[in-house]
Formats: structure tokens, C-alpha cells, sequence
């Protein structure tokens, strides 16, 4: 599958690439992260290979990471209106002001018109609320991206970083009352994070939201660069997820290096191709801090995993599902007059009991 071969992101008409560049690192502004002029190598590259979705938010790099997207592509809008440009709301960039950040209307719109100044457009195509601020009813945040989608300076609206029942409130809010409802959802999602399966990925295929992961790779601890051997040398955000770098960790990268050479290729795009062939993923969020690391990552693209393949990641790493998930494993005993749940028959009287008898 090549870049340029788009999907619809959800239940809309938007069309992305399957791998979506992100540019939280773009700025060297924290003391780490790319410098501008690779930053814009890395812009030019993705876009020469066809990729047209860009994924930054309004405090990357303190702002720099927008300002960047904006010098470089937003001046230019033959290039700009070619391409699907994704920020974020919700982060404060003014400390001790209480509406600096956060889902109210205030901040909202405020953000908004601060994003649209530093990318240089008079559009967001794609605007995130980067994580659900409990201090503002739902509604009201839902209110303001209407209105922000109606004056034209917002195309579409997606959700990050909130809970599975938050995000069905707002939706089901926004579809009664004919306003614009998210159309994306952004969490982290890799073969070391997959609780997302038991909530949030069921919600947004229920609700038709396209799923783009960030995080694919861990911070980097399934680029390949994380063994045994290297473990007690790790520097940068490898440190920084140290409590990590543990059994689990290294003998999923033993699996994942087996599998890399039969398909002559590397660990890190077999992790993007496992994640790719999630049902409900649209565009993956690819993180890219030099250009051979783009280059390197956007040829998952090219990797097929066998069904093998797949069904043996998914048993090596598939998560432990809490409450009510273990409940439900029973339900189609009850539900469908008997069935095999877990190997085993059950019939639905099993589950039956009487006032003051225990189950059988």
C-alpha cells in the first residue's frame, strides 16, 4: 500500500494517507526534538511520496511546532489547500490564567484563532480536543466547535485522550441537536498498550470514528534499538520509559525480530504493520525526529504479516480485559440458549439460580 493510498477518516468524506506524519517533535525549543531545517526536510519528503495528513497541536515544542508547519506550508496555499492539516486545543500556554487552556468556550475559540494565526491558513481541517477537560460540561465545548465549524474556520472535529463513555456523551449530544460530532479518535495504541481494546476501540467503530494511534512504537522501545543487550545503556525517551525495558518487553522484540527477518525487513515496521492491520485504524501517526527515520517507518507500507503473523503478535501480547469483560464472556450462554465459552459448554441454566441458591 503506497502513502497516496487515502481512506476516509470515519464517517466523513476526509481523505488521509494510511500514515500520518506527526510533528510534536518539530522545534527544538524543550532542549530536544528537530531542528527547522531538518523539520522541513522531513515535510517535503512525506509530501513527496504522496502523504497529504499532518498531525501537530497548539503547545508542541511551545508553539514552535506550528509556526514551523505554518513558514513552511501555510504561506503557500496551492501546497496548504492540498493538504490535511490536524491540531489540538486544550493545552495551556499561559500559566496562572485559568482560561489559558482547557474545553471552554473562551479557550476554545481563542485557541483556535491563535493556531490559525501561527500555521498561517484561515482553516483547520482537522481539530482535536487533545484530552476531555472535567471542569467543562461537554456540551459547551461541543457548542463552541460547532460554531467554529459553521464560521468556516474549522472543517472537522475529532477527540483525544478521553474516556470511552465522555466521548459517546458527546457524540450522541451533538447528533441530537444537529451539531458537528467528531469524526476522529486519536489514543495510544501499540502492541504494549492495547487496554484501548476494550473500551475505546469498540466506542469509536460503534460510532464510526477513524482511529489514528499515536505512540505506534512505544517512545521507541519496539524501533528495535531496545534489547537486553542495550538495555542498561539506553538514553533519551528510552530512559525516560525505563519501567519498560522488562522481560515482556524484550521477548515481544525477540518475536518481533523473528518475524522482521522472514520478511526481510526491520522490527520497527513490523510493529506499524501489526498496528495498520487493526480493524479500525485509518492512519497511523508516524513520529519522525531525523529524515531516515521517516523513511524507514513509511516503509511499512510495504510489509503484508501473514495471518500467522498477526494471530501470533495478538496471542503475545493480548491485554487482560477488566469488568465487565469477564461478564460478558458468559452472555451468550444466556442469551442464545447454550453455547462454548472459553472451550467449555455452558448451558444457560448454569447461569440461572433461584432466590437463595448459589450459582451451579
Amino acid at each position: 500500500m503506497p502513502l497516496d493510498h487515502y481512506v476516509t477518516l470515519g464517517r466523513s468524506g476526509l481523505r488521509v494517507s494510511p500514515l500520518c506524519l506527526g510533528a510534536m517533535t518539530f522545534g527544538a525549543d524543550l532542549g530536544w526534538g528537530t531542528p527547522v531545517k531538518e523539520s522541513e526536510k522531513i515535510i517535503d519528503r512525506y509530501l513527496e511520496l504522496g502523504g497529504n495528513f499532518i498531525d501537530t497541536a497548539n503547545f508542541y515544542t511551545k508553539s514552535h511546532s506550528e509556526k514551523i508547519i505554518g513558514d513552511h506550508i501555510g504561506r503557500d496555499k496551492d501546497k496548504r489547500d492540498r493538504l490535511v492539516i490536524a491540531t489540538k486545543f486544550s493545552g495551556n500556554l499561559y500559566p496562572g490564567d485559568p482560561n489559558g487552556g482547557g474545553s471552554g468556550r473562551k479557550s476554545v475559540i481563542a485557541a483556535c484563532e491563535q493556531s490559525l494565526r501561527r500555521l498561517q491558513t484561515d482553516y483547520i481541517d482537522l481539530y482535536w480536543l487533545h484530552n476531555w477537560d472535567v471542569h467543562t460540561p461537554i456540551e459547551e465545548t461541543m457548542a463552541a466547535l460547532e460554531d467554529l465549524v459553521r464560521s468556516g474556520k474549522v472543517r472537522y472535529i475529532g477527540v483525544s485522550d478521553t474516556p470511552a463513555w465522555k466521548i459517546a456523551e458527546a457524540t450522541v449530544t451533538a447528533r441530537f441537536r444537529g451539531w458537528s460530532a467528531f469524526i476522529g479518535l486519536q489514543i495510544e495504541y501499540s502492541l504494549l498498550e492495547r487496554t484501548v481494546e476494550q473500551e475505546l476501540m469498540p466506542m469509536a467503530k460503534e460510532l464510526g470514528l477513524g482511529v489514528t494511534p499515536w505512540s505506534p512504537l512505544k517512545s521507541g522501545l519496539l524501533s528495535g534499538k531496545y534489547t537486553r543487550a542495550t538495555a542498561k545503556t539506553a538514553e533519551g525517551r528510552g530512559a525516560f520509559m525505563g519501567h519498560l525495558l522488562n522481560d515482556r518487553t524484550f521477548d515481544l522484540v525477540d518475536e518481533l525480530e523473528k518475524i522482521a527477518k522472514a520478511h526481510d525487513t526491520t522490527v520497527a515496521r513490523v510493529a506499524l504493520a501489526w498496528l495498520q492491520a487493526q480493524p479500525g485504524v485509518t492512519s497511523t501517526i508516524i513520529g519522525a525526529r531525523r529524515l531516515d527515520q521517516l523513511e524507514d517507518n513509511i516503509k511499512a507500507l510495504e510489509v503484508t504479516l501473514t495471518a500467522a503473523d498477526l494471530a501470533h503478535l495478538d496471542e503475545k501480547t493480548k491485554p487482560t480485559l477488566i469488568f465487565p469483560a469477564s461478564m460478558q464472556a458468559l452472555f451468550p450462554a444466556i442469551h442464545n440458549g447454550g453455547t462454548t465459552v472459553n472451550g467449555v459448554h455452558a448451558e444457560p441454566s448454569a447461569f440461572i439460580t433461584q432466590p437463595g441458591e448459589k450459582p451451579h
